[in-house]
């Protein structure tokens, strides 16, 4: 009995520190966020190659904020399948309310979602309705679920909150197919996001930035593909040499409003390029 107990106490051992070994928190990448003087900020990263979590900041990374625009992506799914939008060429006619010259006329889903027509994804929450929207929000738990104030706006007004950790989650189960939603919903939108294509490296993201109080939280969400040639052996089941290895990614950090010192735009967009190509997710 004793050397059956010890034999338990010993495996669970061995299955705990093997899932504590592939959680590994990086402070060393403070060091890209330093270096434009952001002083609050978190990244999470999953290498489902690896199964393993990668993160910088913990305590952020679990902390909730508004996703802003990082919310078209869940908008763009609800559309889809609910029918509101037939495909991704859905056009919707400008609502004559001047936000910038790039959204300020008639656009698809596939332009609007490319240069984050707030005014487009509003039109569509409207179409979708509060029950059904809520409907989405609950059975896939994004986030806290809340759904405050008007259907248009519940995602930038600070009622809507999802963590760095959740973000990434959702992308993954979305990227696998694993959302209760239909395959053809998750495949668009999956190419909605496809932002950067080229032979070693395909990099899909959405960026996001919202406003809460005198700051801005600023997002970028997505994941990158890995393209590697492999030779299969003859009679493989695989048909393709090409292997595409996924990692999954969320970046979030604030700056004071008043801070235009740097274009912070740019600034996430380049950090992210930092970190995936000193992983090695995507190559230098």
């Amino acid at each position: 009995m004793f050397l059956r107990f010890s034999a338990l106490c010993l495996m669970v051992f061995v299955l705990s520190s093997c899932y504590n070994s592939r959680i590994k928190e990086h402070d060393d990448w403070s060091k890209f966020f330093d270096a434009y003087g952001i002083k609050n900020a978190c990244f999470m990263l999953r290498d489902n190659n690896h199964e393993s979590i990668h993160f910088y900041n913990k305590k952020r990374c679990t902390e909730r904020f508004l996703p802003a625009s990082t919310f078209k992506i869940f908008n763009s799914l609800v559309a889809l399948e609910t029918a509101v939008a037939p495909d991704d060429q859905l056009v919707i006619k400008w609502d004559s309310i001047q936000r910038r010259p790039d959204c300020d006329k008639d656009m698809d889903m596939r332009e609007a979602f490319k240069v984050s027509n707030l005014g487009y994804y509003q039109e569509i929450a409207r179409r979708i309705g509060p029950a059904r929207m809520q409907h989405f929000l609950d059975t896939i738990k994004y986030g806290n679920m809340l759904m405050a104030g008007r259907i248009d706006n519940f995602w930038v007004n600070d009622s809507l909150k999802i963590s760095a950790d959740e973000q990434t989650g959702f992308l993954k189960k979305m990227y696998f197919n694993e959302l209760p939603m239909s395959e053809r919903s998750q495949r668009i939108v999956k190419t909605l996001m496809l932002r950067e294509q080229t032979p070693t490296y395909n990099l899909y993201y959405k960026t996001g930035t919202g406003k809460v109080g005198d700051k801005y939280i600023y997002w970028i969400v997505g994941f990158a593909e890995n393209i590697m040639n492999v030779k299969e052996p003859k009679g493989s089941m695989n048909k393709s040499d090409v292997r595409y290895y996924p990692y999954f990614f969320t970046e979030n950090f604030e700056m004071p409003e008043a801070d235009t010192s740097k274009d912070w735009m740019k600034v996430r967009i380049e950090i992210l390029h930092n970190v995936l190509k000193e992983y090695g997710a995507i190559p230098n």
